[in-house]
Parts: structure tokens; C-alpha cells; sequence
């Protein structure tokens, strides 16, 4: 399957502090394809662009056990600040088995000037439309 994004920037992949904790980052060039429809005159990065940035740095990102495993969920979402063109945007995450299984990325995500998100995302391995136990 050939996956589509609204980001025209890549993800760049960080050290890793440990196994289930794992870091990216992502700046928001001026280019990007999204900016000049959202808020005209006044560009401020989507959030659902921050979800997207996540989902790939979790997809570069995740331990080797969950490693080949699908988005399932977009569980939790909270926008905290303003990200523009020029911004860097870190992204810190860590990574939990839940008890079905599935993995969860909890990801917190900053500019120099603080909290701009945090995203929560469960990943799967069951095949589409198998339901969790």
C-alpha cells in the first residue's frame, strides 16, 4: 500500500534514551504544502500535521517488538501551542504494550517556545476488522 501524507518534510530520527523511549524531530519548512490554507496570511501548522508527525516518528521510531505494526488509533489529541513556519518541532515519545497486545505511543510535543501537543496513538498487529480480546 502506498501511504499519502500532508507533510512535504521528513522526520528526523533522534537517539534513542532507551528501548521504550525514543525521540524525532521535524522542522516546519516555510514550503510546506499545507500552510497557505490554514489561516491565510496568518500560517500556523495543523494539528493534525502534528498527529502525522508523530504517526511517522513512531512508524521510524518504535521498539523492536513492535516493529511492522499498524495504526489502529488515534486515541488522544491535545493541541497546547501554536507551531509556525521555522519551527522545530521535538517530539518525545514512549512507547507501552497495552494488555491486548496492541502498542501504545504517547508522544509530547515542544517548540522553543514550550508544549505544543501531545498525541497518543495505538499501533496493531491483528489483521484490519480483528477486534481486540
Amino acid at each position: 500500500m502506498i501511504a499519502a501524507s500532508p507533510l512535504a518534510g521528513q522526520v528526523e530520527v533522534l537517539p534513542a534514551p532507551g528501548e521504550f523511549s525514543t525521540s524525532a524531530r521535524f522542522t516546519v519548512d516555510a514550503a510546506e504544502t499545507v500552510l497557505p490554507g490554514h489561516y491565510p496570511g496568518f500560517p500556523i501548522f495543523p494539528g493534525v500535521c502534528l498527529v502525522e508527525c508523530t504517526h511517522q516518528s513512531a512508524l521510524a521510531t518504535a521498539p523492536d517488538a513492535a516493529k511492522g505494526a499498524a495504526l489502529a488509533a488515534v486515541e488522544s489529541t491535545r493541541f497546547t501551542g501554536p507551531v509556525f513556519p521555522g519551527d522545530r518541532v521535538d517530539i518525545a515519545m514512549t512507547w507501552k504494550q497495552t494488555p491486548a497486545g496492541d502498542w501504545q505511543c504517547r508522544a509530547r510535543l515542544s517548540t522553543g517556545r514550550g508544549p505544543a501537543a501531545s498525541v497518543r496513538l495505538r499501533y496493531t498487529r491483528r489483521p484490519a476488522g480483528e477486534a481486540a480480546a
